[in-house]
């Protein structure tokens, strides 16, 4: 296989399916084979649906584990395999459960819930209802997809049943997987209730909510749907480790740290404060804190903000805060740094932005969502983008995932 392209291979007639892990194939078929790491002996993967470019992998690495991704998208699965992460290139709703049934100890999942967005046409949104029938039939062992597909308005929408499908098969066979983690937008918490009612009948302690990114070390607002569930321990939600304003130790807890803001996260910032109005019109003005100088502003004043697109209504946040969440899509382009008002501006630092309609690169957006500054991103442009946005910042993973996972490293501090 020297000088072989860096690539996933779908599923051969053959029923067999090849999986790449750091330059090498290894044949996926029944019985399953693993691309497990070097030394693993445990015989048990954590397997991740609908993985994306690598978030909930790279979290489970800086915990000293791994896990077998599954991923349709092309550059989605080229940048895992960049990366290192174990990746089977396959359709989800179309792959058998089967293969893993023997070898599953934990089964995350961030599903695309077109049913739930309120992008685009929106279309999906007429087809939430038979998405929570799907969701009930299979969870009773009835494969209903062909025909309620054939009524969605969005042919996506079902996809957001298909951890069922794998949970079900899983259960009845073996009363597996030990732990379950599920990850998407705010508006499918009602999904993720009919999930959790179904696993508390199979003996699931079970856990769904909301958390927001910032009050776990991520430089941005991102605000989540999480379904945790667990056979062999009560399901909670992780501790907080930041919060909008630091909060010192107390008898009720260890204390926080303040949001991570985007200048901390991009090494912009040192002990210096910013003076500035913003649009403020009356004498003095507003003072931030940025840890290492990179603007003065004086005047009229301007500070730079990160605008998530050119619409009217995006966000927009000043370096000293947290990044607004980051939804690329097909606005990978617009998402850029710019100055908030007009007036005077002087460059203290060569470190911070040179020009008011400078673009945010794909490291400083990677980063942004806590994937390495040098993650080997593969695809054009706005592919990359949208892959970040989809992504789950490593850092949420890792805080996720720690109570479950039994190869922690003792030495990792996961508020850092």
């Amino acid at each position: 296989m020297a000088g072989a392209p860096r690539r996933c291979v779908r599923r051969s007639r053959r029923r067999r399916t090849r999986v790449r892990r750091r330059g090498r194939l290894l044949a996926v078929g029944l019985p399953l084979r693993l691309p497990y790491p070097r030394g693993f002996r445990g015989g048990r993967v954590i397997l991740d649906l609908f993985a994306g470019p690598g978030g909930w992998a790279q979290g489970l690495r800086e915990l000293g584990a791994f896990d077998v991704g599954i991923e349709w998208d092309e550059a989605a699965c080229a940048t895992r395999l960049a990366a290192g992460h174990a990746t089977l290139r396959a359709d989800i709703a179309a792959h058998p459960v089967g293969p893993f049934l023997d070898h599953v100890s934990g089964l995350i999942a961030s599903p695309p819930c077109q049913a739930w967005s309120t992008a685009g046409k929106r279309l999906g949104l007429l087809d939430q209802g038979l998405v929570h029938q799907a969701v009930d039939d299979l969870s009773r062992g009835i494969d209903s997809r062909q025909r309620l597909l054939t009524a969605c308005q969005d042919e996506r929408s079902l996809l957001a049943a298909e951890p069922m499908r794998y949970l079900h098969a899983l259960h009845t066979h073996a009363g597996r997987p030990g732990w379950v983690v599920m990850e998407e937008v705010p508006d499918v918490l009602a999904l993720w209730k009919q999930y959790a009612q179904i696993l508390r009948g199979w003996g699931f302690s079970v856990w769904v909510g909301l958390v927001n990114a910032a009050d776990y070390g991520i430089p941005q607002t991102r605000r989540r749907a999480i379904l945790i569930a667990s056979r062999t321990r009560s399901a909670i939600p992780p501790e907080p480790t930041h919060a909008a304003a630091a909060q010192p130790p107390s008898l009720f807890g260890p204390g926080r740290d303040r949001w991570v803001s985007m200048a901390q996260a991009l090494g912009w910032d040192t002990d210096a404060t910013v003076n500035t109005r913003g649009r403020r019109r009356g004498n003095g003005g507003n003072e931030f804190g940025v840890e290492r100088p990179s603007w003065a502003l004086t005047g009229t004043s301007r500070s730079w903000v990160l605008r998530s697109n050119s619409q009217a209504h995006a966000a927009i946040r000043r370096l000293d805060e947290p990044a607004p969440t980051l939804f690329f899509g097909h606005r990978a382009n617009e998402s850029r740094w710019e100055a908030a008002d007009h007036g005077g501006l002087h460059r203290v630092a060569s470190i911070a932005p040179r020009s008011p309609d400078l673009r945010l690169t794909i490291a400083q957006a990677g980063v942004l969502q806590t994937f390495p500054a040098d993650y080997p991103w593969q695809g054009g442009r706005s592919r990359v983008f949208e892959q970040i946005g989809n992504a789950v910042p490593p850092a949420l993973a890792r805080h996720l995932l720690a109570p479950h996972v039994p190869t922690v490293r003792e030495d990792l501090d996961l508020a850092a």
